[in-house]
């Protein structure tokens, strides 16, 4: 835009001066060309039309405006089991609040334990413990005006045990995703799941009663082959096929209108068509992410660079398609053998998340637990730097953070 208005201002300089060089008659008329404006196509009236759900709850409508208004000048900051997950298992409030004095913008949620073979929805089950936390920890993030994110690692459907496609057998490997296919042998074990995810998400309700919106991104990090749904164990077909189907079935069968649908492969492309090789297209997803700790992994200037334009493919498409562009999982895991890297969150994220002009809605940390952070608590080393990072006029917290779940007046 700053090129046209240029441009245009340099052709009315140019009239100008002919006009005032080929005559001295002052009655001649001076020929103004106004600069032209790009209008942004996304307003509060229409904002449901570039939605999956054309007929998503009006806080999940407010929702997709605000995160896409909101990345034109900041990202908002959170982290994955931000009320449950804590360096040395210190308890209490997040370690972004005990690093900064303010809760996190996001809460990364997970639907494994909600979908686990395991959960027999009883009061003295773990698992049901689990998933009854995890409501809880999402409604009062809702409640404060935090964003709600779910990602899910679903374990495969022959035995259920893991995620991870090295703990299976190559058959195993070869057969489980295109058996949760229509038609596939465990199509119905995989509705049963969706059954389950979708009785979770329409009790998701706020003090009023109404829904709670979450972002959702199934099947996420494809690209690689560390998980079950991983890019060796189908084709692009295959794995457009799941992710309409998943969609589809919470959305019109089940009838979940409080989810936005977010699409988030690794960081393994670094071309426009790399990245929708497997994109199940813009009836299907709201939000256009990418997951990426190989390009931050003590990679430095070179690497922060590298993620800076992987995420400005997905900026530049989410502009072009009015959808939201995120960076849904990243971090650095310091640990007793693995050090801090100096100005790793003011000055490396930050800058792949804010140069070339590019706009990202939100970033999202992995977990802390006992052995590492991803998030620094206020008493480590690399403190100050997260401080320094969360506190730029670009990022934002939830003390910076608009209300989320209303439309501007």
């Amino acid at each position: 835009m700053k090129t046209t208005f240029l441009k245009t201002a340099f052709l009315s300089l140019t009239v100008l001066t002919f006009i005032s060089c080929s005559s001295d008659n002052e009655s001649d008329p001076v020929i103004i060309i106004d600069p032209v404006v790009q209008e942004d196509p996304l307003t509060t009236q229409n904002a449901a039309t570039f939605m999956v759900d054309a007929n998503a709850a009006k806080e999940t409508v407010a929702l997709f405006y605000n995160l896409k208004k909101l990345a034109k000048t900041k990202t908002a900051i959170g982290q994955q089991d931000a009320f449950n997950s804590f360096y040395q298992d210190a308890g209490g409030d997040s370690d972004i609040k005990k690093n900064t004095g303010y809760d996190p913008a996001v809460l990364g949620s997970d639907f494994m334990f909600i979908t686990d073979k395991n959960n027999n929805n009883q009061a003295d089950n773990w698992f049901y413990q689990q998933e009854q936390k995890i409501i809880s920890d999402v409604k009062a993030a809702y409640a404060k005006g935090i964003i709600n994110t779910f990602s899910w690692h679903l374990r495969e459907p022959n035995k259920e045990d893991s995620f991870y496609a090295a703990d299976m057998t190559a058959e195993q490997k070869a057969a489980a995703f295109k058996s949760i296919l229509p038609g596939g042998a465990n199509n119905e074990w995989y509705k049963k799941k969706l059954d389950k995810i979708a009785s979770v998400i329409l009790n998701l309700k706020g003090a009023n009663g109404e829904l709670i919106p979450i972002i959702f991104r199934p099947f996420h990090e494809f690209d690689g082959s560390w998980f079950w749904w991983g890019a060796n164990f189908c084709t692009p077909e295959e794995y457009k096929q799941a992710y309409q189907f998943t969609v589809d079935y919470l959305k019109n069968t089940k009838g979940v209108h409080n989810i936005l649908y977010a699409f988030s492969p690794d960081n393994s492309y670094t071309a426009e068509t790399n990245y929708l090789s497997r994109y199940p297209g813009d009836k299907y997803v709201d939000i256009l992410g990418m997951d990426n700790y190989g390009d931050f992994d003590n990679q430095g200037t070179a690497g922060s660079g590298r993620a800076n334009a992987k995420l400005k493919i997905i900026s530049d498409l989410a502009k072009t398609k009015v959808k939201i562009a995120a960076l849904t999982e990243t971090g650095f895991r310091v640990t007793s053998s693995n050090t801090p890297i100096a100005n790793w969150f003011s000055t490396y994220l930050y800058d792949a998340i804010t140069t070339n002009e590019i706009q990202v809605s939100y970033v999202m940390f992995w977990n802390n637990n006992k052995d590492g952070y991803y998030v620094p608590t206020g008493s480590v080393s690399n403190a100050a730097d997260f401080k320094t990072y969360s506190s730029k006029s670009k990022s934002a917290l939830l003390n910076t953070l608009p209300k989320m779940y209303e439309m501007p007046k």
